[in-house]
């Protein structure tokens, strides 16, 4: 009898031993820039926020180490990574009119943009919704800044300077954009421009501040005209299965969090964008302010885009424009 109770106890407590033990859970964020790009930084601070409030942790796989930035989109909808980080003029296959932010001189002010990209506004909110069509949920949008334009030798002056030149590109639109002004657009991953513009596989080059100064391309390039004829945005998206499988309290956290980080990044970008000219110049490279005249000249260059874009951008290119009008 004491042999038996003893072996049944055994047996509890070699069952009790085999049970696994409750798993965390884990989110890993692809990101195609450094992590001491200001980007990298911001998912730290989501990171930071999230394993202090849950049991979640979260994993940050930068430069592009699993997904290049156009892998992104699809990597998260279909579920090969539970989250990442996409500019936002990846989804345009998809989706047209995300590439509101990327109408030439549509959103050229700091008010403008913080009025667009704010959550819920008329411009994001039917954006997120049809984005969350795709099999991602838009947690945060990331803040990267007003387009630039990169140039060897002398900086450019107005729309004539693109004239038979090979510009990298980041989008559909301001690939429309750069052909309708007499350049040859090269689309061109944000991972891999530095080399691009080393070996001359294009002219000009075209992204944010923030590029310029995470990835150091007063290497590379001479001159950075601060043109602004789009707004660049990226966004931080998680597959909505997986959302759907988190418990309300971790949604609640991963929320909290996601606001927190969103608030910090832009107002980050808002100073950073005065540093980043003084650090581009400091390396050496010329940095253009467009006179009034010469604005309004790229800006007169520019209007067909718009009308050739509500073309493809639909019904809901329609809507949003009007809302960025009546900002």
């Amino acid at each position: 009898m004491n042999r038996s109770i003893g072996a049944m106890v055994c047996a509890a407590m070699l069952g009790f031993a085999a049970l696994p033990a409750q798993a965390e859970t884990t989110l890993r964020v692809t990101l195609q820039l450094p992590l001491a790009s200001h980007l990298g930084q911001n998912l730290l601070v989501f990171k930071e926020e999230i394993e202090k409030t849950s049991d979640i942790t979260v994993e940050i796989y930068d430069s592009a180490q699993l997904y290049k930035d156009n892998e992104v989109p699809e990597a998260v909808g279909s579920g090969q990574i539970e989250m990442g980080v996409a500019s936002l003029a990846r989804y345009v296959g998809d989706i047209p009119a995300v590439d509101i932010f990327y109408m030439p001189f549509v959103l050229d002010s700091e008010a403008k943009v913080r009025a667009a990209a704010a959550p819920g506004s008329p411009v994001r909110g039917p954006l997120d919704a049809a984005i969350l069509e795709t099999g991602a949920r838009v947690l945060w949008w990331q803040a990267y800044g007003g387009n630039v334009l990169l140039s060897k030798g002398a900086a450019l002056k107005g729309p004539e300077d693109l004239q038979g030149k090979k510009v990298r590109v980041f989008g559909k639109w301001l690939g429309e954009w750069a052909k309708e002004l007499g350049g040859a657009p090269t689309l061109i991953s944000g991972s891999e421009q530095f080399l691009a513009y080393q070996r001359g596989t294009v002219d000009i080059g075209m992204t944010g501040l923030s590029g310029v100064s995470s990835r150091k391309l007063w290497e590379v390039m001479d001159a950075v005209t601060l043109v602004n004829n789009a707004d660049i945005e990226f966004l931080v998206v998680m597959n909505e299965d997986v959302w759907q499988g988190l418990t309300d309290a971790q949604r609640a956290a991963i929320t909290a969090a996601a606001v927190k980080a969103e608030i910090a990044v832009r107002d980050y970008m808002t100073e950073f964008e005065k540093r980043a000219v003084e650090e581009a110049s400091a390396n050496g490279m010329t940095v253009h302010q467009p006179t009034a005249a010469e604005l309004a000249r790229w800006k007169a260059a520019s209007a067909p885009v718009i009308d050739l874009w509500l073309k493809d951008a639909g019904p809901l290119g329609r809507q949003v424009l009007d809302a960025a009008n009546a900002l």
